[in-house]
């Protein structure tokens, strides 16, 4: 049997980079038919660009504070991004705006994974707004980006109760276990070429997704 060429990923983070140790895991492990052929922090000492280095793979620091504005970042970003030829770019905590001609640049192969129930809690500081609004139901969601903010056509997303007596920690420890299982998720879809971006519209498996998958609590992604 032919095997399937791997998919090659570039990997935007700012922090410790779990979400991109479970790609890791998922690539070494053989579950995800990808490559990662580099991982990029606009933050020197990013903990994820010692995971990256431990595994093996190339990485890179291009620090946002040596730019004099975002335009000319981005514009950075996107040649440094382009120049490992990427069939997916991840956000895997990446804590910048991205503009519209870095957004547009990698459009429908661009992936983020945000710790909510989108469209509910776009932005930062998700899990103590969900707690202060009372919510019963938390989560996470896996998304295409476009221009909008954490408002980019939603792929998969994964359920999380809010437990008496929860804080925001012990809520954010939980909804991180349940990224760590959809994210991978949507990019081994990707990378087999049963997910795509087209007209706004994401489809898998030839369908038209209507709304999300959701998963409810306990249920794992679908292979």
């Amino acid at each position: 049997m032919r095997q399937q060429p791997k998919l090659p990923l570039v990997v935007l983070i700012s922090g410790g980079g779990t979400n991109l140790q479970a790609i890791i895991d998922g690539a070494a492990g053989g579950e995800l038919p990808v490559k990662i052929q580099a991982v990029i922090s606009n933050r020197p000492g990013a903990g994820g660009l010692e995971r990256a280095a431990k595994a093996g793979i190339h990485t890179e620091v291009l620090d946002h504070k040596r730019f004099p504005d975002r335009d000319a970042y981005d514009r950075a970003l996107g040649d440094l991004v382009q120049s490992h030829h990427p069939g997916l770019v991840l956000l895997a905590g990446f804590m910048r705006i991205l503009t519209a001609e870095f957004v547009q640049r990698f459009e429908g192969r661009m992936l983020n994974i945000h710790p909510s129930l989108l469209p509910k809690h776009q932005g930062l500081h998700t899990h103590q707004r969900a707690l202060d609004d009372g919510d019963r139901v938390h989560g996470a969601s896996v998304h295409f980006v476009t221009e909008e903010l954490d408002g980019g056509p939603l792929v998969i997303q994964a359920e999380v109760p809010v437990e008496l007596g929860d804080d925001a920690n012990r809520l954010a420890a939980r909804v991180l276990q349940r990224e760590h299982q959809i994210y991978p998720a949507a990019v081994r879809w990707f990378a087999e070429g049963r997910l795509r971006l087209d007209h706004a519209r994401v489809w898998l498996d030839g369908c038209a997704l209507e709304a999300p998958l959701r998963l409810p609590f306990g249920v794992e992604p679908p292979v």
